[in-house]
């Protein structure tokens, strides 16, 4: 992968010390996560990004917590970051990392077992023949959010290793709607890091 996603994973909280640029596949199960990744916040038509929380249920928390605020600030926001930054299941408009081998078409697995008649029968891959020629592709599922889509994949088959195409696709839907969510570099560089996240509170006046 490129070094430039490397770089934006570890910036993000990501350990990507065990990769050693072997295969994509190696590369994707050698990185791992100790916290969530959060969105940034986008203009959408009932809200702009900036009136917008940057981690859902945040403005509730700092509410209870303006003593902490207005006496120590650098304990509070070692608050938010151990309170959100974690692996944390509780819905805050997270995503997780997965980082895990899906092989829906490969005799001998337990997903072929799993989903073998319904990526013969039912899958929709039109999508992901856009860019590659496969018949039978092996993924790499890279993320789950409480969002929709609400899981990533990436195709080990992509003809671009050094930053391959995110696929995304809801457990309603799974496989039968794919969306084409850009590269990895681009899709990365959507979520925020610790201090952008306490860079956006800091900057909502009174914090």
């Amino acid at each position: 992968m490129k070094k430039e996603i490397l770089s934006i994973i570890n910036s993000l909280g990501g350990n990507t010390n065990n990769v050693k640029g072997l295969s994509l596949q190696e590369d994707l199960q050698a990185i791992t996560f100790g916290t969530v990744l959060y969105p940034r916040p986008v203009d959408t038509p009932w809200a702009s990004a900036e009136d917008t929380e940057p981690i859902y249920g945040i403005g509730e928390f700092i509410d209870s917590n303006l003593k902490l605020l207005r006496t120590n600030k650098e304990a509070f926001y070692a608050q938010i970051i151990d309170k959100y930054f974690c692996l944390t299941e509780t819905g805050y408009g997270q995503v997780f990392w997965q980082g895990n081998l899906f092989t829906p078409y490969k005799e001998g697995t337990s997903d072929f077992t799993e989903w073998q008649d319904w990526f013969n029968e039912d899958a929709v891959l039109n999508e992901i023949r856009k860019f590659t020629i496969n018949p039978k592709p092996e993924f790499i599922h890279l993320f789950h959010s409480y969002g929709f889509p609400d899981n990533y994949y990436i195709c080990l088959s992509d003809p671009n290793p050094e930053n391959p195409t995110l696929l995304g696709t809801d457990h309603e839907q799974f496989f039968t709607k794919i969306t084409n969510e850009g590269n990895m570099e681009d899709f990365l560089k959507t979520f925020m890091t610790k201090d952008e996240v306490l860079e956006i509170i800091k900057k909502k006046g009174v914090y």
